[in-house]
């Protein structure tokens, strides 16, 4: 199976650590995908690992001579649509970078080159699934730890770090709800299975530290099917000297009990037996060894395609709600 890299700027980690695991696929193209974006590392890494990709200076031409099976989509966000629905038109698999669209027009887009993409693949980055704690902690909800789910609150907080230029215009970044929020309305639709119905959110670029328009935080408030709500909490506050760059945390509170990810751990409450317990990880997967597999018939990804949709338009219409301070409707 042959593979190309169109980008350099999200979680290629994904692509190249699942690599270690499949060698049946082949490095064959690299190429940048947004106006200006730099591949250097990517290139580098790729000799690193023992890789020997042809580096093409456009992501078209890289599609038409190197014909690769899969392609890894990457590059600056509001080029990802772009870019997936080229290469679903040449009936290529596509695992793409979220959010998998800036707007819902070109998401309209996506998702249409994918209907009639003959079978070619897609799934979205989402790869915080495949963490052992949060894929342990969906296992325990799925089989009943907590009884029905009744409320939700996932929070992703940040470093801000350095950031490029990109994410300092809305036009090209897209928003911090579907950049970095997009992880945490990932679980919640996960976790619950449930359907989105209104958003109210808001979000401030305030304290920025001179990003122009990235917001430094964000909140989302989510009903959804089965009066089930949920709660988003989003931001770029945790201090440099924290000891991680994120703090991912999901608390799931249902009919049976109340379960917590949190550093690392799941911690489940419930009829079973006293106080709070720490559940054993399950062992780590890799998404993008996952995908692959799922492509040659011999495995299934835990991303599909209706989900990476599913969310970037959830991630969009709270975007929309936050611009506009009024509820937004499913």
């Amino acid at each position: 199976m042959q593979l190309a890299i169109i980008g350099s700027t999200g979680h290629i980690n994904y692509v190249m650590d699942g690599l270690r695991e499949l060698p049946e696929v082949r490095l064959v193209g690299v190429s940048p995908g947004s106006e200006g974006e730099p591949i250097g590392k990517l290139t580098e890494r790729a000799a690193r690992e023992g890789h020997e990709p042809t580096v093409y200076a456009d992501y078209r031409e890289l599609l038409d001579k190197a014909r690769p099976d899969v392609v890894a989509v990457a590059c600056f966000f509001h080029d990802h649509a772009k870019i997936a629905a080229e290469a679903l038109r040449r009936g290529i698999h596509v695992f793409v970078e979220k959010p998998v669209a800036t707007s819902l027009d070109d998401l309209a887009m996506l998702r249409e080159a994918y209907r009639n993409a003959g079978g070619a693949q897609l799934a979205a980055m989402f790869g915080i699934r495949y963490n052992p704690a949060f894929y342990t902690a969906w296992h325990a909800v799925r089989d009943g730890a907590v009884g029905g789910i009744r409320l939700m609150h996932a929070q992703k907080s940040y470093r801000l770090g350095s950031r490029g230029e990109h994410f300092k215009r809305r036009e090209t970044y897209g928003g911090t709800i579907p950049w970095v929020g997009s992880h945490a309305i990932d679980w919640v639709h996960w976790f619950s299975g449930a359907r989105f119905e209104t958003v109210y959110a808001s979000h401030s670029a305030m304290h920025n530290q001179g990003n122009g328009e990235l917001e430094m935080s964000a909140a989302c408030q989510f009903t959804m099917s089965g009066q089930i709500a949920a709660t988003v909490s989003i931001d770029y506050l945790r201090p440099a000297a924290a000891p991680t760059h994120g703090d991912d945390r999901i608390r799931i509170a249902g009919t049976e009990g109340v379960l917590e990810v949190r550093g690392g751990q799941v911690l489940l409450i419930n009829g079973e037996q006293e106080g709070e317990r720490e559940l054993p990880l399950l062992p780590k997967a890799d998404i993008f060894a996952d995908f692959v597999r799922q492509i040659a018939g011999t495995g299934t990804c835990l991303v599909s395609a209706e989900q990476s949709f599913y969310v970037t338009e959830a991630c969009l219409k709270a975007v929309i709600s936050a611009d506009e301070n009024r509820v937004v409707t499913f």
